[in-house]
């Protein structure tokens, strides 16, 4: 791995490498020419002195003392100088011997100096062996070219004080370089300790050493960094407190609970249980397991699953491992977590169990008697003569008839309530129930002078239910109306709405109280007891109409207003089965 020292270190050296090779591949090149061109300057101004001295030479033809003359020069300056004729043929050179030179005429730097009056050229010089700078400016007299002044250098000199001055120029860029490295390294270092620094600090912050801080010296945003890393090191670990608290608050809670408790991931995984549940399950540990492998009751897969599957609340009594528990369930849409509460409700079971055999026993003795006691209290009205006797006869007998039906509201809720008993549903024309239930009970409106009215939609489709139960039902709902009803009239729908087959019976009678709504449907409970006492109520019906709507699926709703009216309405499903 590349540390952040080498990337900064690396990357500043290539880049002045990169730019140091480039300066001095220019500057070297520049230098060159610069000397070049500077050395033609000096020979080209030699040339015209030169010129000076041998044009008159050259027009009276003493070409031995113009080559005694610049052998002599050349000597003196270390120059090689030549002199041409204008037909090309060497006239003097201060280095070699004209008579065995070649003709010069179509050399580059004489063809040069013949058209543009100046020539130059670098080339070697097959007569020296060497390579040349040559200068060429023509020889005029009365505006004709008599001849040619060359004056060249050699390109070994030049080359090496070019060398020379490379080799310094290279010695300047190398202690350039050094100390270029050493100040990179420093501010590499710099940059990097800080930040090695910080990341160690992290380090120890990640295995848990919240007390870490980080002090740096730098006055840059180095120093603001640390700076904010010791704050958020300082938050976190304040953080932490509150969550070390809030956990300890959350694990006392979990342990003050004394219901057990159990919570689950979408999966159905174990994430958390307390201590209650694992005494009633008989388990030692139960974490990472799925709840079908702790407990295995079809009815409390099929509960978890609908919670999971619908992602919403749900309540549910269910039988587990030989108790009975009410299980809400909520699922938490935020972490994704099913949290589920099972109260023991085995022993208030039992007392409800304990009460309805009670009551079903009870009923069944006193069936037999209070049959055996109306018999004869009827026997009893036929042959009375005295009408003051006939009076008592008349109350025993319709206290009598009160008793009887309690007992059979009763035996008929304890049918309702018993799940063991298998219930065959067949198909039911609810407009056909209606109507029979109207003439069973038209004689009491009559001789309250009630009016009905009925609404039945045609060609209704039948459902699936108990045609016994379901006439019980609503005689039950129509008889409430006609008992609390004292004028007006009592309404009957029946239609089909959203896949779903609704029944309402209203009356104009004295209504409920908003605050007892939730109670009409407890057992033995009335809302105004001196009157239901006084019509022959048993505060049965309602009870028995609620276990009714339950056994067929259906939903009952109530809307009731105090001294106007009530209305209940229930929601038959069509797909009932």
């Amino acid at each position: 791995m590349k540390t952040i020292f080498s990337k900064i270190f690396g990357g500043y050296l290539i880049i002045i490498l990169g730019v140091t090779a480039i300066i001095l591949l220019f500057l070297f090149q520049n230098i060159k020419d610069h000397y070049i061109n500077y050395q033609i300057n000096e020979l080209n101004k030699f040339d015209y002195l030169l010129k000076l001295q041998i044009l008159q030479p050259l027009l009276d033809k003493k070409y031995k003392q113009i080559d005694s003359l610049v052998k002599l020069i050349g000597k003196d300056l270390q120059v090689r100088i030549t002199v041409i004729d204008s037909s090309g043929v060497v006239l003097a050179d201060s280095e070699s011997d004209p008579e065995h030179m070649e003709n010069h005429l179509y050399r580059p730097e004489i063809m040069d100096a013949k058209t543009k009056k100046f020539g130059k050229s670098i080339r070697y010089s097959s007569t020296i062996r060497d390579e040349m700078l040559y200068v060429a400016i023509p020889l005029e007299h009365e505006g004709n070219i008599i001849g040619f002044s060359r004056v060249s250098l050699h390109i070994k000199n030049v080359n090496q004080l070019i060398s020379q001055l490379k080799n310094k120029i290279q010695i300047i860029a190398l202690i350039a370089l050094v100390l270029s490295l050493v100040f990179i390294s420093l501010l590499s270092f710099s940059i990097t300790k800080p930040i090695k620094e910080l990341a160690l600090g992290a380090k120890r912050v990640a295995s848990g050493n919240l007390d870490t801080k980080v002090f740096l010296k730098n006055r840059d945003e180095l120093k603001d960094l640390a700076e904010n890393f010791n704050y958020m090191t300082e938050h976190i670990k304040n953080l932490f407190q509150e969550l070390s608290i809030q956990k300890e608050e959350l694990s006392g809670i979990i342990k003050s609970i004394q219901e057990p408790l159990l919570v689950l991931d979408n999966k159905g995984k174990v994430l958390l249980c307390n201590e209650k549940f694992l005494v009633n399950i008989n388990k030692e540990n139960v974490t990472n397991k799925y709840y079908k492998e702790i407990i295995d009751v079809s009815d409390f897969h099929e509960f978890i699953e609908k919670i999971i599957k619908e992602k919403k609340a749900s309540t549910s009594e269910l039988e587990i491992l030989g108790k009975y528990y009410l299980c809400s369930g909520n699922f938490i849409e935020a972490k994704q977590e099913i949290v589920l509460i099972m109260s023991d409700i085995t022993q208030i079971k039992n007392i409800e169990k304990m009460k309805k055999d009670f009551v079903l026993n009870v009923s069944h003795e006193l069936r037999t008697p209070l049959t055996a006691i109306k018999g004869f209290i009827e026997t009893l009205e036929c042959n009375m003569r005295n009408p003051a006797n006939k009076h008592y006869i008349e109350i025993i007998h319709r206290h009598t008839d009160r008793l009887i039906n309690i007992v059979q509201d009763l035996m008929l809720l304890s049918e309702l309530e018993d799940n063991t008993i298998q219930i065959e549903f067949e198909n039911v024309a609810l407009d056909k129930t209606i109507d029979t239930c109207i003439k069973l009970l038209m004689p009491k409106m009559k001789e309250k002078q009630l009016n009905v009215e009925i609404k039945i939609e045609e060609n209704l489709p039948l459902i699936k239910g108990d045609g016994f139960k379901l006439e019980q039902l609503f005689i039950n709902l129509i008889d409430n109306a006609i008992k609390y009803t004292d004028k007006g009239k009592i309404t009957i729908d029946l239609y089909k709405h959203n896949n779903k087959l609704l029944a309402s019976i209203q009356d104009t009678g004295i209504g409920i109280p908003e605050n007892k709504i939730n109670r009409i449907f407890e057992r033995f409970y009335t809302i105004n007891k001196s009157r239901s006492r006084k019509l022959g109520g048993t505060g049965l019906g309602l009870s028995i109409v609620k276990h009714i709507v339950i056994l067929h699926n259906a939903e009952i709703k109530i809307e009731s207003k105090e001294g106007i009216g009530t209305k209940f309405t229930i929601a038959f499903p069509l797909d009932s089965k």
